[in-house]
């Protein structure tokens, strides 16, 4: 990257997901993080990592993966004594439930240079003791950049309750996007509706809500309204990696249009409605093509292209 090219940097967990399909085990590097990063890699947008590895055969498989697409690292990422791994169950709807096992910290990342945009997503921002580190690098940034953050919840690693509530609306209270799952909103917002859930996180600050409802499509809440976009109908074959996907590919649109940035702030929370409807539309579309695959592989931007 030169001294003038901004940039995405994304904070949070890279892993090795251990796949079982029915029997058949298969070993994909991933993280919600690290698939991100790969993901707005793939779209052509610079960006730079800040996660942990360790120098072990996973952290290896990580690193090739990483490498495969020219993800720079932030910051040294030799800071656990184990890479993380996630044992994945793949059910007949293509929908994956997960076992951790992962140690989360996140070395000194530089301020400098200054990102356009900062997201930090899943276990990485609520795990301590890196979680700490992560809401500080927010709120270092979040004047000069747009922070994002993918609510990602993990209930089998972070736990559930009260606990993991104030951690997520800690990170929420920094940003200025926040995408979530209705199955995340379920977990931190038990007893309301999809709605009145995203509602109550847009009241925390951010300028905007996007939740992802699978096939069923995706819905952008602002202090304007909401606006929803049908999913498109594809044959799934696992849905790892597809809301990591539609994070970088929401970035990628918000970039596309200028909205990065502490300049853009502002406008991101005007946008009118043909503007949140063809971001959630290029979002979804990526995210599609992410299940039609096994494992974390996000689309090339001339696979996107091609599908439309």
């Amino acid at each position: 990257m030169s001294g003038t090219e901004r940039d995405v940097l994304v904070v949070g967990e890279s892993l090795v997901d251990v796949v079982d399909r029915g029997g058949e085990v298969v070993e994909h590097a991933g993280g919600s993080a690290a698939n991100t990063a790969v993901a707005l890699a793939r779209l052509g947008r610079p960006v730079r990592l800040a996660t942990a590895l360790a120098d072990d055969r996973y952290g290896g498989l990580v690193a090739r993966y990483l490498g495969r697409d020219a993800v720079a690292l932030a910051c040294d990422p030799e800071v656990v004594e184990r890479t993380a791994v996630a044992r994945a169950t793949i059910g007949a709807d293509g929908a994956a439930s997960y076992e951790f096992d992962l140690e989360w910290r996140v070395g000194p990342v530089p301020d400098e240079p200054l990102p356009l945009a900062v997201h930090a997503c899943s276990i990485g921002a609520v795990l301590p003791p890196g979680a700490d580190e992560v809401v500080a690098l927010l709120a270092r940034l979040r004047g000069r950049a747009t922070v994002s953050y993918d609510i990602n919840a993990r209930p089998a690693v972070t736990g559930e309750g009260e606990r993991l509530r104030a951690a997520v609306e800690r990170v929420v209270a920094q940003a200025d996007l926040v995408k979530a799952s209705d199955e995340d909103l379920a977990v931190v917002r038990p007893g309301l509706d999809v709605g009145a859930a995203a509602r109550s996180l847009l009241a925390l600050g951010p300028a905007v809500v996007v939740v992802t409802r699978g096939a069923e499509g995706a819905t952008w809440y602002d202090a304007h309204g909401e606006v929803t976009v049908a999913a498109a109908p594809v044959q799934v074959v696992d849905t790892i990696a597809a809301g990591d996907t539609f994070s970088a590919a929401l970035l990628d649109g918000l970039w596309e249009r200028g909205l990065l940035g502490g300049a853009g702030r502002v406008r991101l929370r005007d946008l009118g409605e043909p503007d949140r409807t063809a971001l959630l539309a290029h979002a979804g579309a990526a995210a599609a093509l992410a299940v039609t695959r096994p494992g974390a592989d996000p689309p090339y931007r001339a696979e996107l292209e091609r599908s439309a």
